[in-house]
């Protein structure tokens, strides 16, 4: 696969590769994608927008410069945002490989950042020297508007080209609370939801906080996705339970809505609400509620990849992957597509 450089949500020339419940592939234009959905199917997309989730900044205790990449919070409450998980890197930014990037300064439980307008402390360390519960100062409102001045979105070296804030937000954005794009949904725009309706495909939301993903440290990334919140709206329960009722599919956009929906169904019913998202599907996981996934491009042995492997078999994704490459389809977050749905005889 061809790692996309450029951040055009919607190139005229996307591609998309289709996984049928038999296993079958075929490619087709991503443009003709309202074309493998049916009446009665019912679409659900991740609402959230993209924080601007990189900051520079300063670790006090050596005056070393460190960048802070948010990774987590416990809630999508806008009131409780003092609290993250954060990844802390030493001195550099972006254009350097996230696997070349050196680790920050060591750092200590209490130790102070100086992050632009905001100061923060150091909570305690989570098992590696770059991964830190991190608690800013200030009220709430203080806190989102130095997060707006001085963040700038994560960024990794396969874009060459510093991204706006705006290249990372989906059609659909609202809510700020994803750490990186939930950029399946990139491929969505308001005239393919008009050509859904006109079809009689229902389309619902969430909000999930889209996480990191890449540590640069590959034990790191083993624990990848960390907990993500989200939150599961009424009236998207309520069209699930409306679709399953009716025969129709439940299409994913994106992997953090598989995750959040089969979290939210994980023992009964789908729940409305809010909750955050702990479990690891892969290999081996039954699905309760998602009969299909429309993603991006993943490489084998990446967290996203593994959720993958929770629709279909190893063999089939062999083949995916195969004619990805051949195919000459570009990976990332403004890459091509992949619309796989869950394997028949995995249910058996």
């Amino acid at each position: 696969m061809i790692a996309a450089s450029q951040p055009i949500q919607r190139p005229p020339d996307a591609k998309l590769l289709l996984v049928d419940a038999g296993g079958s592939i075929r490619h087709a234009a991503r443009s003709a994608l309202i074309q493998f959905f049916k009446p009665g199917d019912l679409v659900i997309a991740n609402d959230a927008a993209t924080m601007p989730a990189s900051l520079r900044g300063t670790h006090l205790r050596t005056g070393e410069p460190v960048e802070v990449r948010l990774a987590a919070r416990r809630s999508l409450d806008v009131e409780d945002v003092h609290e993250f998980s954060a990844l802390v890197f030493g001195a550099g930014d972006f254009h350097t490989r996230t696997e070349e990037r050196p680790d920050p300064p060591r750092i200590r439980p209490f130790d102070r950042l100086e992050i632009g307008p905001l100061s923060a402390m150091v909570q305690r360390l989570l098992g590696h020297p770059r991964l830190v519960s991190l608690c800013f100062t200030g009220s709430p409102d203080a806190i989102w508007a130095g997060l707006a001045r001085h963040g700038r979105p994560i960024q990794y070296a396969h874009v060459p080209a510093p991204l706006a804030l705006w290249d990372v937000w989906t059609p659909i954005a609202g809510p700020p609370a994803a750490f990186e794009p939930p950029s399946a949904g990139f491929a969505m725009s308001w005239r393919t939801l008009e050509e859904m309706r006109a079809q009689r495909v229902d389309f619902a939301t969430i909000t999930h906080a889209a996480g990191i993903s890449s540590t640069g440290d590959a034990q790191l990334d083993r624990r990848l996705p960390l907990a993500e919140a989200y939150r599961i709206p009424e009236t998207t329960a309520r069209a699930i339970h409306r679709a399953k009722a009716h025969g129709g599919r439940v299409i994913a956009v994106g992997t953090t809505v598989v995750r959040a929906i089969e979290h939210a169904a994980s023992g009964g019913p789908i729940r409305a609400g809010d909750g955050v998202a702990t479990q690891r599907l892969a290999a081996g996981t039954r699905l309760q509620v998602v009969d299909a996934l429309l993603s991006g491009t993943h490489e084998p042995g990446s967290s996203h990849y593994e959720l993958l492997r929770a629709f279909t078999d190893d063999p089939t994704l062999q083949r995916v992957t195969a004619e990805l490459d051949s195919n000459g389809y570009r990976s990332h977050e403004f890459g091509d597509s992949v619309l796989i749905e869950r394997l028949t005889l995995a249910d058996g």
